[in-house]
């Protein structure tokens, strides 16, 4: 059946209502709440679900909802709630070794705890490090480009459009064996870059802000340490429940709880994470629900109104791929709109259009490479690119650090730093 392309409308409206409606002023006060942004996914998304049902596409829409969202959703509250249970804080030498140190940190850790559980995990802990530092915002803009977004390429752990990307088909391993070239030479251009910048501000702190830093020094220290296992029961659970190892999954007449024996495992493995992690880890650790059921109430909508937009798509893929056909091109199309929208559903919708079909099934895909690169790298160049982004941004922001405005963000640092060094990787190896 084909799609009328009004039908993109709700598609478009959510994900426009993502990206403006938190600068508007009072209204950006009213999407802060959950509440409303459920109520916003229920009203762009009801009558998309109920058009589906009335043309005989329901099985799409179940399809996309129960086995794309329930899966996405579940694994990053595994990854949160695990993450979130954690605590490393302390107060080191604010040297620029030691702070590029702590960005290489959650650059490595990104791809296997995710780039939300990667940032919230060592953000306090930067945070504290450069309290006492006069110049301290350039830190918080790289922790946002390395930490909560190039450092998750390696995995479908690491980001949610590589997760999605995998349950389409892709193995487990095929970033680490396919994109480590282009995840260490972004990685060490921007702590190269951040390293000479850090080392630039920190010869012109003043010197009681440098006494103030080396007089107040406390050891890390590490509580929750039980997470740890549970995050590997994460991690394992993703590699190998899965139609690979358990064929059965796969079967066309399996049935939903069959499907979802790995969602199973997520939910064990949150209970279990929230009831042997001490209570007093998350207060120190400012755990709170907010963020991870704010992604879960935005992304209802973002799924259920992507559903006839991926059908349109397809039904056009001919016409597209006359005009995008090289993968350079998906590098920068998939990272546009990973940039100012979001880069889970953007990925997906590129994914649907490339000339070599269903792409995660191919062993060695450049159109999986360069939507891979774009969605995940092209994310920093926004607040809103990845959902780590803004979370980084309130964090600072409440530790008294003045971060910039939407598009100062843009002009002083991702299109200035992010964006020359993407475009290096790009001509170097896609």
């Amino acid at each position: 059946m084909n799609i009328p392309g009004w039908m993109l409308i709700p598609f478009a409206a959510m994900l426009l209502a993502i990206a403006i409606l938190p600068l508007l002023p009072k209204v950006g006060e009213w999407w802060e709440s959950n509440v409303n942004k459920l109520l916003v996914s229920f009203l762009l998304g009801v009558p998309t679900a109920a058009w589906l049902c009335l043309h005989g596409l329901s099985h799409e829409l179940i399809h996309q909802m129960v086995y794309d969202y329930v899966p996405f959703i579940l694994l990053l509250m595994a990854l949160f709630v695990t993450t979130g249970g954690i605590c490393i804080r302390g107060d080191l030498r604010a040297t620029p070794l030691t702070n590029t140190l702590i960005l290489a940190l959650g650059w490595v850790l990104a791809s296997f705890m995710g780039t939300t559980g990667a940032a919230m995990l060592l953000i306090r802990l930067l945070l504290e490090t450069i309290s006492q530092r006069k110049y301290r915002v350039h830190t918080v803009l790289f922790f946002i480009a390395i930490v909560a977004n190039c450092g998750g390429l390696l995995s479908p752990l690491g980001d949610p459009p590589l997760f999605l990307l995998f349950m389409k088909g892709a193995s487990f391993t095929w970033w680490m064996k396919n994109m480590v070239f282009e995840w260490l030479l972004t990685g060490a251009l921007l702590l190269l870059i951040y390293f000479l910048t850090d080392t630039y501000f920190y010869r012109k702190e003043p010197m009681e802000h440098r006494m103030a830093d080396a007089g107040e020094v406390k050891p890390v220290r590490v509580t929750g340490l039980i997470n740890i296992v549970w995050l590997l029961c994460v991690i394992a659970s993703t590699m190998f429940i899965n139609k690979t190892y358990i064929p059965a999954m796969g079967a066309e007449n399996a049935p939903w709880y069959l499907k979802l024996l790995r969602e199973w495992a997520f939910i064990i493995i949150i209970a279990l994470s929230w009831f042997t992690t001490k209570r007093q880890v998350r207060i120190d650790n400012h755990y709170s629900w907010t963020p991870i059921l704010e992604v879960a109430c935005v992304f209802l909508g973002i799924f259920a109104t992507m559903t006839p937009a991926l059908l349109f798509l397809e039904s056009m893929k001919d016409t597209i791929q006359a005009y995008i056909s090289a993968p350079w091109q998906y590098v920068y199309c998939t990272g546009t709109l990973s940039a100012f929208l979001d880069n889970a559903p953007t990925a997906m919708v590129f994914n649907s259009m490339a000339p070599s079909g269903e792409i995660a099934g191919l062993a060695a895909d450049p159109f999986l490479k360069a939507i891979s690169m774009g969605a995940v790298f092209f994310g920093s160049l926004t607040y809103i690119g990845n959902g780590p982004n803004f979370m980084v941004k309130s964090i600072a922001e409440q530790e008294g650090i003045q971060m910039p405005s939407f598009f100062g963000y843009m002009v002083k640092f991702s299109l200035v730093v992010c964006l020359p060094v993407y475009i290096i990787v790009q001509l170097l190896l896609i």
